[in-house]
């Protein structure tokens, strides 16, 4: 296995005076980096740790009902505390849903808020209120390891990959972060550490494109017999490590990471994390890729599934998993960190590359009871494994209140004595007291699912012990209804409504039966849609 080394050890030279010098900068530079607020006692609002999956589905845990793969470490948080059935992200595919997590505003409401290509300058403005920089305002140190895919660098230049990459997440309320910039099935596959590409060569440099550089430049089209791992849609494109990706880049070899080293890489700097601030509140958003395309565990995962590359992914993230609680226990403050698992949409099969997800299904059902998935605004698309957990604060439970990730600002904001700004976060509902099983709590009256970019939304109201669904589809279409299925284009109807308690599967469309409640969504949605926030007044 190739190593890297990320650390910049400082030379201390025999000289006195040099050494002094040395010590004055080193003291300077500790000073600036230093969280702000007081070093935390026991009784101090709790560490916060957010354990982002990505494409995960409702079910593919064994807390949920999977039994073709076992999750334990992930089954031992919802054993610990509250699984909820009714959790939610907010959107169908990665960015918008990161974007509203992070900003706590829905993505439709921002151009541009679809899935990030690899040159995509920073979606998020430097300024804006996030949970980052709410929680870092609060005395947290906070950051941000695993998978961004929110754009990097100015408006109009995009990515400066061989110097300072910012704005970025140390603008938006970040201390620090460690990044793998895009997602894996985009290029490039280099880390960034902070503002840099870490490890790159200035001699080797980094060049990202949407276009093929040079005739001879190798693709997963032209130089298919090559690959370790085929394409079966879309990922024809430059080649790197045996397997083709979405766009070309040349250079940075030194840079450039192997596929099977993601997961232990993102551990080993959020072990890091968390053993430098052991003695300081702290918020880490750990962003794993697991179980995104392409899907490559380690070698010490490969194989152990019954489900192909997409099972062993799933071995994988629940071993991380493991490893971050280990740490905390390790350290003594597994009784002070408040745990949220979450994913960022639902499941999809075949995304792109002949992995075996398919043909080793078997009885697996990644979306449980539920219709629909990645890309789709029915149930499967958007309600996904959703757990807290924090010894001796909250009772174990299942529960069936409604919450989503775009809550976690305000509700972390509420958990660290912080009121939100005016204007700011204006779709995060503070469902604290439901995250921590308060008696009595009461988590959304309603959520709104949107696909990649909006075009489709939910909106899922629940009213007189009713669970109502509309989904309005201006197309007519359903992209991955199926998931058992390849991923493909279904026709629905352009207006759908569902009583979920009664059919959570979303098989009978009762949009005739009811046109008297369709209205009344419609107009909700609406006022959702044009409104500048949904959150409440009297929160």
């Amino acid at each position: 296995m190739r190593e890297f080394d990320f650390l910049r050890p400082v030379v201390i030279r025999a000289a006195t005076l040099v050494l002094a010098a040395s010590i004055v900068v080193l003291f300077a530079d500790a000073q600036q980096s230093a969280p702000k607020g007081p070093a935390y006692p026991q009784e101090a609002t709790p560490n916060i740790v957010v354990i982002m999956a990505d494409d995960l589905g409702y079910g593919d845990l064994s807390c949920y009902g999977a039994t073709e793969i076992q999750t334990p470490h992930i089954d031992s948080l919802a054993a610990s505390g509250v699984r909820f059935t009714s959790g939610y992200c907010s959107s169908s595919t990665c960015t918008p849903t990161r974007y509203s997590f992070i900003t706590g505003n829905y993505a439709f409401r921002t151009p541009g808020t679809g899935v990030a290509p690899p040159n995509a300058p920073a979606i998020i403005q430097p300024g804006s209120v996030t949970i980052a920089s709410l929680l870092r305002d609060a005395g947290y140190q906070t950051a941000v390891i695993g998978k961004w895919h929110l754009g990097l660098g100015e408006k109009g230049t995009g990515p400066n990959w061989n110097g300072a990459l910012k704005p970025g997440p140390l603008e938006i309320g970040f201390h620090s972060c460690f990044l793998l910039p895009t997602t894996n099935d985009r290029v490039p596959q280099v880390y960034v550490d902070d503002h840099r590409v870490a490890n790159l060569d200035p001699n080797d440099p980094l060049w990202v494109g949407d276009k093929r550089p040079s005739a001879d430049h190798p693709t997963g089209l032209m130089n298919r017999e090559s690959l370790r791992m085929n394409w079966s849609h879309g990922h024809d494109q430059t080649i790197h490590n045996g397997i083709s990706r979405i766009g070309f880049y040349t250079g940075g070899h030194d840079a450039r990471f192997r596929d099977e080293d993601l997961a232990d890489k993102w551990v080993e700097r959020s072990v890091q994390f968390i053993e430098t601030n052991r003695d300081r509140p702290f918020f880490l958003f750990f962003a794993s890729h697991d179980i995104h395309v392409p899907r490559v565990p380690h070698e010490r995962f490969a194989g152990k599934s019954k489900l192909g590359y997409r099972g062993d992914c799933i071995l994988q993230l629940d071993w991380c998993v493991g490893e971050i609680v280990a740490t905390l226990e390790r350290l003594k403050l597994r009784d002070h960190t408040l745990i949220v698992f979450c994913s960022d949409n639902g499941p999809v099969m075949d995304d792109g590359y002949q992995d075996l997800a398919l043909e080793r299904l078997g009885s697996h059902r990644a979306a449980g009871p539920f219709r629909g998935g990645k890309y789709s605004v029915f149930e499967g698309g958007t309600r996904t494994p959703f757990l807290t957990s924090w010894p001796g604060q909250v009772e174990p439970a299942v529960s069936d209140e409604i919450v989503g990730t775009i809550d976690l600002a305000h509700s972390f904001a509420a958990l660290a004595g912080q009121t939100l700004p005016a204007g700011a976060c204006g779709d995060s509902f503070n469902v604290l007291d439901a995250l921590l099983n308060k008696s009595g709590a009461k988590g959304r009256d309603h959520v709104l699912q949107q696909n990649n970019n909006g075009n489709q939304l939910g909106l899922r109201v629940r009213e007189n012990g009713r669970d109502w669904k509309l989904i309005l589809s201006p197309n007519k279409q359903a992209y991955n209804l199926v998931v058992e299925e390849t991923l493909r284009s279904t026709a629905v109807p352009e207006i759908q409504l569902f009583d979920l308690q009664a059919d959570p599967g979303e098989r009978h469309n009762l949009a005739e039966q009811n046109p008297e409640v369709v209205k009344r969504m419609r107009e909700r949605l609406a006022a959702i849609k044009t409104g500048e926030g949904s959150r409440p007044s009297a929160q």
